[in-house]
């Protein structure tokens, strides 16, 4: 079967170009850009790309076209499609329909975390040697691709509540009817789509009731949002984890930081899988130990070992644009994260913060690109979770509805309109041992490369780091 994708470079939806390109079928997408990593894994595996809406590359006509959720009416392709009559989909309702009926589908679901612990549930089943299928929103280092339809039973799938299409406007994560459902937390995001927090939650309840009798649903034992949830109804077997510092209840596993960045775990599982374990990671940060709570948990429910889970966490590759490390240049290491929301936003500065010990500074900068950062829904909160950085840079682009001049000004604060003059600000006063963290949902105007470029030519500035800094 030919099948067109139109929006095919988004993460989702190059997943599913990638798993239809595996079951054998002729694929090809359109979209605005192509760039990498998508792009490049799409090539990789056969994908015909034409970059633009144009109706030619719908002739002849596909036997079936999916269309991703950034497209709308209006749309030349899509009006195509709907005048010439060709069957059509959207990515959610093809991926049920095609790949996970029939396979016990894992759902990774919540506000954050949801490709991280994704990654780490694939890379446990993988370790015990599952074969798990997966569609993540990323590209995870360890597998080198973001989907793959596996050998065995198990399809684990980040489960996103964002609307499926133009035609659809129910959550994506309502087509995979999950089995085993990991609800990882819950805050108010989406802000496109979503009034408030309770029209969230009305969505999380209508998952839960998807899931079966015979199901299992894992969550934090800290979350009053999920807890929520699972009051106005839950048919299901719930299982709970506690993240460091929390309430255990009634938990399964649990874990006690042994350092200060959450680099050494104290790991305490289910009694029937055996003792406490240390655990040494590559990974830091209190919010990735509760990812890997939630991995942990899930397994442990399909049968996989304590010395699986373990290995595999320990083995851990991360996933791009998750704390990733871009490269390092005159001492001055620079690091790419998809950080968007405050809570993320200061989970991920406190991490490398806490990573450091004192050594260098961190310097962040902030790019606004979702649609809730752009609306300023979450601007009281971003002071404070930004304080762990020693000083910051915001973009403000000109489609930004507040003015981060009102709410964000500190002398530890840099405002600035252009991606350029972020990078003539970092370059002024970064010197070795120093960290530098963006964080966006977007591409933030290629800032990685151009800041890796721009630190060759950096020279330590006068008087060191702390008076460079002041004022």
């Amino acid at each position: 079967m030919r099948l067109h994708i139109l929006g095919i470079c988004g993460t989702f939806m190059a997943g599913i170009a990638l798993l239809a390109r595996e079951a054998g079928h002729e694929v090809s997408g359109s979209d605005q850009h192509f760039h990498p990593p998508m792009g490049d894994l799409l090539r990789d595996a056969g994908v015909a790309l034409h970059e633009g809406y144009s109706v030619a590359s719908l002739h002849p006509a596909p036997a079936l076209v999916v269309i991703g959720n950034a497209l709308s009416r209006g749309n030349p392709a899509v009006e195509y499609v709907l005048a010439q009559g060709i069957p059509y989909s959207s990515g959610a309702e093809y991926l049920a329909r095609e790949h996970l009926a029939g396979r016990w589908v894992i759902a990774v679901a919540g506000t954050h975390g949801k490709t991280s612990t994704t990654t780490m549930l694939s890379q446990i089943l993988e370790q015990a040697g599952l074969s798990p299928g997966f569609l993540i929103g990323g590209l995870p280092l360890a597998f080198g691709v973001s989907a793959r339809l596996g050998q065995g039973p198990f399809f684990v799938v980040e489960a996103d509540e964002y609307d499926t299409a133009f035609f659809d406007k129910r959550p994506k994560f309502l087509h995979y009817r999950p089995l085993s459902l990991i609800l990882n937390n819950l805050e108010h995001d989406h802000v496109d789509i979503y009034p408030d927090l309770g029209a969230i939650e009305q969505q999380f309840h209508y998952l839960i009731r998807t899931v079966p009798p015979t199901g299992h649903i894992f969550m934090p034992t800290d979350d009053d949002a999920l807890e929520r949830v699972v009051k106005r109804g839950c048919w299901s077997q719930r299982h709970y984890f506690a993240p460091p510092g929390h309430s255990r209840g009634q938990a399964l596993w649990r874990a006690e930081s042994l350092t200060p960045d959450y680099s050494r775990l104290l790991l305490t599982p289910p009694t029937t899988l055996g003792s406490p374990v240390e655990l040494a990671w590559p990974l830091c940060g209190h919010y990735n130990v509760h990812n890997a709570l939630a991995a942990a948990t899930a397994a442990t429910d399909i049968g996989v070992s304590l010395d699986d889970i373990v290995t595999a966490l320990g083995a851990l590759q991360g996933v791009r644009r998750r704390m990733e490390h871009i490269g390092e240049v005159n001492g001055v290491e620079v690091y790419d994260d998809f950080a968007h929301h405050p809570t993320a936003i200061r989970g991920a500065t406190e991490a490398l913060s806490s990573r450091m010990a004192g050594n260098g500074r961190l310097l962040a900068a902030v790019d606004p690109a979702s649609a809730s950062m752009r609306q300023g829904v979450h601007q009281g909160q971003l002071a404070i979770a930004l304080a762990a950085a020693d000083h910051v840079w915001w973009h403000q682009p000109p489609a930004l509805r507040w003015s981060p001049e009102h709410d964000l000004v500190t002398e530890q604060t840099s405002i600035c309109r252009s991606v350029s003059e972020i990078v003539d600000g970092i370059c002024a006063v970064a010197q070795s041992g120093d960290k530098v963290l963006m964080m966006s949902s977007g591409a933030f105007g290629g800032l990685g490369t151009l800041l890796l470029r721009a630190l060759v030519d950096i020279k330590a500035p006068a008087g060191g780091g702390g008076d460079a800094l002041s004022g």
